[in-house]
């Protein structure tokens, strides 16, 4: 039963509810990853696409139960960038080979849109992609970032189980997370969204939700992240056992259904697992991020515990990383790597 399905969704990337519940729940589940990686190498092909992530600032006005930067966090070391610490990172990291930047933070209401474009417009500059991870704006913002330069937007759903998205999000509206994904699409984004796997109270159903969520968007680009708990969050206590197998499924099934957008190998897999994200890549990822934040603030971004990377330099990083790509017999990509580039062949 299990082969049929998997044989359809290989061939149609079509898959019911059920099925994808009935896929999320097998134990052994080497038969998904080997039919996610066929459609990976069918649909995108061998290279692996390098994103130099900047993570600027760790203030949030927000108070996710999961997340270490929440602002009720009192033992956290709060640091901000400068424009200028920004710009230089993102020069440095292009000198290194990179094509896109990644501009990640928490909620911080210091940089308002008039800085944020003026960053977006010197990074623009360098000749590369741009990625937004910035959390929640308005359609106003949003499209001042557009024309300003901005090419693709990280917007994670995390759960599109309302109660629990809101219980876990306290003051946050889910709705309005789904109406920023909307005005995203609407203003020309690639729009990149994804959910955290092992949330208490989560569910296999409310997972399949999410894939098809992700489908129907449709996304440009899917991070599926295990749930890891930080020591200095409400949910300290919870378990991260099984996190990172369910996490591998759900981005296998996230491959079938959207056979042709940017996977991320997420830092988290390799956090519960020494080759995390190495074993990603051959489920279905096509990407990996490697950090190219300053080693002085690198520790202080720390969404949950055990980190990697935290002392390597951002050269080092980038060497690493190739080498490991090289050695399960992939290739660093050397274009920007839009959604369809591989399929237009440019």
């Amino acid at each position: 039963m299990t082969d049929e399905i998997l044989r359809r969704a290989v061939q149609t990337h079509i898959l019911s509810k059920e099925e994808i519940i009935r896929l999320l729940s097998m134990q052994n589940a080497q038969t998904l990853f080997v039919a996610a990686d066929e459609v990976r190498r069918k649909f995108v092909g061998d290279g692996v696409y390098l994103r130099a992530l900047i993570e600027f600032s760790n203030y949030c006005k927000n108070n996710c139960l999961y997340c270490g930067i929440r602002a009720g966090n009192s033992h956290v070391k709060r640091y901000r960038l400068t424009p200028q610490q920004i710009i230089t990172t993102a020069k440095q990291a292009v000198s290194y080979g990179y094509k896109t930047i990644v501009l990640q933070s928490g909620e911080d209401l210091w940089f308002d849109t008039d800085k944020l474009c003026e960053i977006i417009r010197e990074i623009k500059k360098l000749d590369v992609a741009l990625t937004l991870s910035i959390g929640e704006k308005t359609r106003e913002e949003y499209a001042a970032y557009r024309q300003a330069g901005a090419d693709r937007y990280l917007l994670r759903i995390e759960t599109t189980d309302k109660e629990l998205y809101e219980k876990l999000d306290p003051q946050m509206r889910w709705e309005n997370r789904v109406r920023c994904l909307h005005d995203l699409k609407a203003l020309g984004y690639e729009v990149g969204s994804g959910s955290l796997v092992g949330l208490p109270g989560q569910t296999v159903e409310s997972l399949a939700d999410d894939l098809l969520f992700f489908q129907k968007l449709p996304v440009d680009m899917a991070g599926i992240g295990p749930f890891i708990p930080h020591q200095q969050t409400p949910l300290a206590t919870e378990k991260a056992d099984g996190h990172f197998d369910l996490a591998l499924k759900m981005m296998a099934v996230m491959r079938l259904l959207l056979p042709d957008i940017n996977i991320p190998a997420t830092t988290a897999m390799e956090t519960l697992h020494p080759q995390g994200r190495l074993l990603a890549l051959q489920a279905g990822a096509n990407v990996v991020m490697p950090n190219t934040t300053d080693t002085e603030f690198r520790p202080f971004y720390e969404l949950y515990p055990g980190k990697i990377c935290l002392g390597d330099s951002a050269e080092k990083c980038r060497g690493c990383v190739e080498n490991k790509i090289k050695s399960i017999g992939r290739f660093v990509a050397h274009k920007k790597g839009f959604h369809g580039d591989y399929l237009k062949k440019v």
